[in-house]
Order: C-alpha cells, then sequence, then structure tokens
C-alpha cells in the first residue's frame, strides 16, 4: 500500500503564534503597570486587564523595543559605511510605529498601552502617541464638501497634511505640531495642537494608516513607518463593540452637557441601539470592507481577537 502524500502547509507571509505560545515569551519580564493604570487606559468597552497586558502586550512592547534598537544600529553602521559616522547620536530618527484596525476594535488603547509600556524599556524611553483623528478635515470643510457622512473614509482626511508630518518625524525635525481632535466635542479643535519633539518613538494610530497611496507617484503614510500592527475581528464582533460604546458614551453624555453625544440623549436604550446599528451598516462596515480590511496584509503583525477583545493569536510578518 502507498503512503498517503500530506498536502504542503500553504505558503505565508506571517509565522502565526497561536496565544498559549505567544504568551510563553513574557516569561522572566517584570509586569510594569498597576490594575489602576490598565483601567486609566483602556476605552469604553475594552475589557483590558493585567492578565491581558502581561501575556500579550507586554511582548509585543519589548519586540517593538528590539525592532527600534535593531534599526538604531543599522543607521549607525551605515553612516560608519559611508564615512558619516553618528558619534553623538545626533542624526538618529525616532522609530514610527503604526497602529490600523476598523472603529471600536480597540486600536486606540492598543496605541495608548503600547506608550507606557515601550517608554520603560531602556531602549525607548521616549514615547509619543499621534492620532490621525486631528488629520481628520474640520467639520465646517466635511459639510462643505458633503463628506460629512463619510467621516472617517479616507477621502475625509487631510492626507498630504498627514504624511508632511510624518515626513518631518522621520527625517528628525526638532518640533512637529499636528492638530488636535475632540472627541467630545466631534470636532477639529483650532487652538490646540500636539507637540512632538524628537522622541525616540512616534506612534501613529488611525483607521487608514496602512493605506495604499492615491497615485502611483504619491508618497503613503505607510511607507513612513518603521513597523505596523493591524488589529483584526469578526465584523460582527467590532458591530456588537461599536453598539456598546456608542451606548456607554451615551450615558456618560447625560453627566457632560458638552458632548456631541447629548444629541442621542432623548432617545431610548432600543431607539439608540438601532440608531447604533444604522451607523454600523451605512458607514462603519463599509469603509471597513472598502478601506480598511484590504489593508491587513501591509501590517508588519497582526493582532487576532475573539469575541471577549482578547488576542487569541498573533501573525508576526517574516523577515
Amino acid at each position: 500500500m502507498s503512503a498517503v502524500s500530506v498536502p504542503p502547509a500553504p505558503l505565508s507571509l506571517y509565522r502565526e503564534i497561536p496565544r498559549d505560545e505567544w504568551s510563553r515569551l513574557a516569561a522572566g519580564m517584570d509586569q510594569p503597570l498597576t490594575e489602576p493604570e490598565v483601567v486609566q487606559l483602556r476605552g469604553l468597552g475594552d475589557r483590558l486587564d493585567v492578565t491581558e497586558v502581561r501575556e500579550v502586550y507586554l511582548p509585543l512592547s519589548r519586540l517593538l523595543s528590539i525592532y527600534a534598537r535593531t534599526i538604531r544600529r543599522l543607521s549607525e553602521d551605515i553612516g560608519d559605511f559611508l564615512g558619516m559616522p553618528d558619534k553623538n547620536g545626533d542624526q538618529a530618527t525616532p522609530f514610527v510605529v503604526g497602529v490600523a484596525g476598523s472603529v471600536a476594535v480597540g486600536k486606540s488603547t492598543i496605541a495608548r498601552l503600547l506608550r507606557e509600556l515601550m517608554s520603560r524599556w531602556s531602549d525607548t524611553p521616549r514615547v509619543e502617541l499621534v492620532t490621525t483623528d486631528g488629520f481628520l478635515y474640520p467639520n465646517a470643510e466635511l459639510e462643505r464638501r458633503g463628506l460629512m457622512d463619510r467621516k472617517g473614509f479616507p477621502e475625509s482626511y487631510d492626507r498630504r497634511s498627514l504624511v508632511e508630518f510624518v515626513t518631518k518625524v522621520k527625517s528628525g525635525a526638532e518640533e512637529v505640531r499636528a492638530p488636535f481632535y475632540s472627541h467630545m466635542k466631534y470636532d477639529i479643535m483650532p487652538d490646540a495642537n500636539v507637540v512632538v519633539r524628537r522622541p525616540d518613538v512616534v506612534i501613529v494610530e488611525g483607521l487608514n494608516v496602512l493605506q495604499p497611496p492615491p497615485a502611483p507617484n504619491d508618497v503613503a503614510v505607510s511607507d513612513l513607518f518603521d513597523f505596523s500592527i493591524y488589529v483584526d475581528a469578526d465584523a460582527a464582533h467590532i458591530e456588537q463593540w461599536y453598539i456598546d460604546r456608542f451606548l456607554a458614551l451615551r450615558q456618560a453624555a447625560f453627566s457632560n452637557p458638552a458632548s456631541h453625544f447629548n444629541v442621542f440623549a432623548h432617545l431610548t436604550d432600543a431607539e439608540a441601539t438601532e440608531t447604533a446599528r444604522g451607523y454600523w451598516d451605512d458607514i462603519n462596515l463599509p469603509n471597513l470592507i472598502e478601506n480598511v480590511l484590504p489593508t491587513k496584509h501591509r501590517a508588519s503583525l497582526v493582532l487576532r481577537k475573539g469575541a471577549d477583545h482578547s488576542v487569541e493569536s498573533v501573525l508576526l510578518r517574516k523577515l
């Protein structure tokens, strides 16, 4: 009887690492954050706890720190090869990390958490976080362009300004300013800025940060990243997280008259749920399918979440 042949495993750009194997990487690492600190970092609807931090994000932060250190050493070696040594580190530029994924998938919490964790490693003590919300066009401009119902789609962002900002950061500019977006006002604040002053690491978080360039000769913001992360989950799970977050924001608005979500205060819970589902079906799900999800393969690393918001597996792009 001839042996049964086993078909070869399909080729992939990624190493897929199950949660239990990934969590073993945390062995011997000190947990730098307390439960109260983790609570302060997580967003509405997230179920982040110290176990998730220790088993998933602590190893990830160390991996990013290793990448940053390696890139810095490579830059020094190239400088030596060119006969242009950087003896004082003055030519070093920030290590730029992009964090992408759907609305409500938890990418903002992950970006904040990585900022805190990476700053605890000696290789990367100074870490800044910038969200691409600041590069949305102001509501007045979105209204003028007829894009209010497309807020969050690629065309609702000032892509040129975002690319210019990250270019300056990556070029080593002493100080770079980004616009500030208020989630309470649901708009750009004209008199506020986020200031970045040559840190070791800059994390850029947003829906569309892995978008390819709109034209062949254009630069994509992802071209300027040293490492990128895509936060992934089933669309049905993200929909429920979005509805839960919408209801939580509406509830919080009752105690804050200035909140944008006060416009939904008169709705019953059932009406608010249907309103949130309408926003998901009409805006956020199409954006996910058309623009966000197709960029997943461009990421250096993919965090795959389950229904309870916990990470089930990690996909790391092969070198």
